[in-house]
């Protein structure tokens, strides 16, 4: 769904501004504060003020400040820009609000609820007062857990990250402690009370059992693309045959789904007619990544992609079956003899595979009917330097006058690419650029080889994202993650059904090319690429205007000659670009795994800072 933004105040303009427009970039001089319950305030009004400044292009006066007309225009919410970023990284320091059509940077402070519901209203030519008290409502739940985890990691009791074997992928996994940037609800989990968020939240280096159902055969709902079929794994998984009945299938579920699903009329009828058996909490803990749904556990090659009815951000995360076909049609493809012509050109890039899937077929249930699960190869050993792309640059707030110091924002990118520069003796935004332009040959270009070469686009946002470093830190691989995020494009669809006849028939995968290049524009040019560029900016690790200069250097050479895709000549020369508003999506109360793709979200025209570079 593209929109322009309205009921807009008429001295917003149309598109953001480029950066000769901008109030240019203001030093960055604050670490978030030591207070826990201050520092998520801090970062939730920092969070909305950047999506408004990105989805209505709003931008800061001459005077260094970003100022909203609220209330109708008779008050204005004001907000000093700490740093204006091109990608759109921006900093703000505290939000004041002010009576009057000019406002005052002096007015009374403004907590990030009443701005979000502030926002809401300036957002709409009609407000619904539902969605403006629902948005409220998921900033101040996202705000409280973002607290939350802030104490628990500046606690001296704090767990070491990576669970019992150290694992540097799980630690990456459990690092996103403010979540999505632009977002403005990013750790809004409604429905998991205070206990169920310390055991199912990756940041609070939560792990739990899983509960398992057991289902009769006749009810099974199963596939695989390997010889072992889905059921013998998760039986392997559950670890004691003794607990499953005769004639009956394991079937692993989140214990807070496990929960709600007896709740469920249908699944309820099941249980009560002993068609499927719940068998409780077994076997040893499970620890949840970044997206809370998908667990991982120590000395298994498997990780489990569970459904879960909670809204987390925007989305119930229940698995579709149409994806689950999507990640076994993906492996087959691959197998097919795609994978070796992909890997021959960029050998340290590959998918992390979802080649089976275990459910329940029964026509009470609908689809997503609850009881889904994605059985994932789990690719990495404990030592891997395996790193979640949005853990690897987010912050890592402390309190001042902590290790850190100074005015640094601290981040595992940050502390790598320091060391990088202590150990050769280099300025650290060169050994920054450098690393860029490393990291954008080994993750950046076998993705557009794939979408040229194959006809196959990947949602490859920076949590679907994996790079992987060598001994000294450098790019030199990468992974992408999601079943739900392939994309095969129609004018690629004779050459790929060749490979697998029937592709598409059950996933529905198959998309016109202009909603492909219109999603990945998004997906991998901004939030991944740019977004890398704003944290670098925003992180005063290099200057966005040097990264974006090499960018466009990439874009004209290897991704250009070396690809076929169209991804690069659309990123250097259109003016504007189609990018996701979270808020509006947010505002609207969209659900974004719900409906057609094209559909699904909230998108306005971003001018385009690659183009104008």
């Amino acid at each position: 769904m593209s929109t322009a933004l309205t009921g807009a105040p008429p001295d917003i303009p149309a598109h953001r501004p480029g950066p000769a427009a901008t109030a240019g970039p203001v030093q960055v001089d604050r670490l978030l504060h030591p207070d826990p319950a201050v520092a998520a305030e801090q970062a939730a009004l920092e969070a909305l003020l950047r999506c408004w400044a990105r989805e209505t292009g709003a931008a800061p006066g001459p005077d260094g400040h970003l100022r909203i007309a609220v209330l109708g225009g008779a008050a204005r919410l004001s907000a000093p820009v700490r740093h204006w970023s091109p990608a759109g990284w921006h900093r703000f320091g505290p939000a004041t609000l002010a009576a009057g059509a000019a406002g005052d940077s002096r007015g009374a402070p403004v907590d990030a609820v009443t701005a979000a519901a502030l926002l809401a209203a300036a957002a709409a030519a009609r407000p619904d007062p539902g969605q403006i008290a629902d948005l409220a409502a998921r900033v101040a739940d996202s705000v409280v857990r973002t607290a939350d985890i802030l104490a628990h990691h500046r606690a001296a009791t704090a767990p070491v990250p990576g669970g019992p074997e150290r694992s540097e992928f799980l630690a990456a996994e459990q690092s996103l402690l403010l979540g999505h940037p632009l977002h403005p609800t990013p750790k809004s989990r409604d429905g998991l009370g205070p206990a169920q968020s310390a055991a199912y939240s990756p940041e609070l280096h939560g792990s739990f059992q899983l509960h398992w159902y057991a289902v009769d055969r006749e009810l099974l709902a199963a596939g695989s693309a390997l010889t072992e079929s889905a059921d013998r794994i998760t039986a392997q998984l559950l670890g004691d045959p003794g607990l499953l009945p005769p004639g009956t299938a394991a079937l692993p579920l989140h214990p807070w789904q496990a929960r709600e699903l007896a709740h469920r009329p249908a699944v309820a009828a099941l249980l009560a007619a002993g068609r499927l058996h719940d068998l409780g909490p077994a076997g040893a803990a499970w620890y949840p990544t970044s997206s809370v749904r998908t667990v991982y556990r120590p000395g298994t090659p498997w990780m489990l992609k569970l459904s879960l009815g909670l809204r987390i951000t925007n989305s119930r995360r229940e698995n579709l079956r149409k994806e689950l076909h999507r990640g076994l049609e993906m492996h087959r493809l691959l197998e097919s003899g795609l994978g070796a012509e992909w890997r021959a050109a960029h050998p340290g890039f590959d998918i992390v595979r979802d080649p089976a899937w275990i459910g329940v077929d029964h026509p009470g249930l609908g689809d997503p009917g609850g009881l889904d699960t994605v059985l994932r190869a789990q690719p990495f050993a404990p030592g891997d330097r395996a790193y979640c792309v949005a853990g690897l640059v987010a912050e890592r707030p402390h309190p001042a006058g902590g290790p850190e110091g100074g005015d640094t924002v601290p981040s595992r990118l940050g502390d790598l690419l320091r060391g990088l520069a202590a150990r050769t003796g280099r300025p650290l935004p060169t050994v920054a650029a450098e690393w860029f332009l490393r990291y954008l040959d080994a993750v950046v270009l076998p993705v557009l080889w794939l979408d040229g070469r194959a006809g196959i686009a990947l949602e490859a946002h920076q949590q679907n994202s994996l790079v992987l470093l060598d001994a000294d830190g450098w790019p030199n691989g990468g992974r992408y993650r999601d079943n739900q995020g392939y994309y095969y494009r129609h004018s690629a669809a004779d050459r790929l059904t060749a490979r697998l006849p029937g592709l598409g028939t059950r996933s529905d995968t198959f998309l016109d090319d202009p909603v492909i290049d219109h999603h990945f524009a998004y997906y991998l040019g901004i939030n991944h690429v740019l977004g890398l560029i704003g944290a670098l900016g925003s992180q005063r690790l290099a200057d966005e205007t040097v990264l974006l200069a090499a960018l466009r250097g990439f874009l004209a050479g290897p991704a250009a000659t070396a690809t076929g895709s169209a991804l690069p000549g659309l990123l250097l020369d259109s003016p504007t670009l189609p990018c996701k508003a979270n808020l509006l999506t947010r505002i609207q109360g969209l659900d974004e795994l719900v409906g057609p793709v094209a559909t699904q979200s909230v998108y306005v025209d971003l001018a385009n800072p690659v183009a104008g570079a």
